[in-house]
């Protein structure tokens, strides 16, 4: 089943120059429990496509359906309602609060969401435990490894068990190993719950582990392949 589907996606950015066309057109499809990689030079409109795929960032034009849904028809309100959901998100960087503990951050979307706090507690704790991070839940990030810190905030994306999960380089700011490890998890994860996982990265060898491969250049889709 077709989860996500663009149709005709642009996005230009206006400049001293004039205006600067980031993607030109992008049509492509996302089914349910796939794993896409997203790959290409830097500055071909990856991490700009993956924005608008998480509605951080509108389209200039063309569509983005979710389930058949144009999620850029709701108003504001009901889009940040969506985001919060349905969508969960992976940056490169953990973006955790350094004054919350590592179950708080996780539990920060239920939170917004207004989740009873006895069910957030055990959800968070929870996912926190099956990430392999059970003794760590008290802890703050300044007191855990990279890994740990990215490991919590891919427990925070899964909180609210997204449809999909969009990972921007999640892997980039990781030494070989702690990468290895962490994409191996979201394998798992993918493998076991089959959340849809979009990911950004510019590792080839972890990309081809994905069940599909897609290649942008200049802003367009250059090339797909399932693997």
């Amino acid at each position: 089943m077709t989860l996500i589907k663009t149709v005709g996606l642009r996005k230009s950015y206006h400049t001293d120059a004039g205006p600067l066309e980031v993607l030109k057109g992008i049509d492509i499809e996302v089914e349910e429990g796939e794993m896409v990689a997203v790959v290409g030079a830097s500055g071909v409109g990856k991490s700009t496509f993956l924005h608008i795929l998480g509605t951080l960032d509108s389209p200039t034009d063309g569509t983005v359906l979710y389930g058949g849904e144009d999620v850029f028809s709701l108003d504001d309100r009901a889009l940040a309602s969506f985001r919060n959901q349905r969508i969960g998100f992976v940056f490169q960087f953990h973006h955790l609060l350094p004054e919350f503990t590592a179950l708080e951050n996780v539990a920060m979307p239920a939170l917004i969401y207004g989740i009873d706090r006895a069910e957030i507690r055990d959800r968070a704790s929870g996912v926190l435990a099956a990430l392999g991070l059970a003794d760590r839940m008290d802890h703050r990030p300044g007191e855990l490894s990279g890994g740990e810190q990215q490991r919590v905030a891919v427990a925070r994306a899964l909180i609210m068990e997204p449809m999909v999960v969009l990972a921007d380089e999640p892997t980039g700011n990781l030494d070989t190993r702690t990468g290895d490890e962490l994409f191996d998890l979201l394998k798992e994860i993918n493998s076991t719950r089959g959340t849809t996982f979009v990911i950004v990265t510019h590792n080839d060898s972890l990309a081809a582990r994905c069940s599909r491969v897609v290649k942008m250049v200049d802003g367009r889709i250059d090339l797909l392949y399932n693997l």
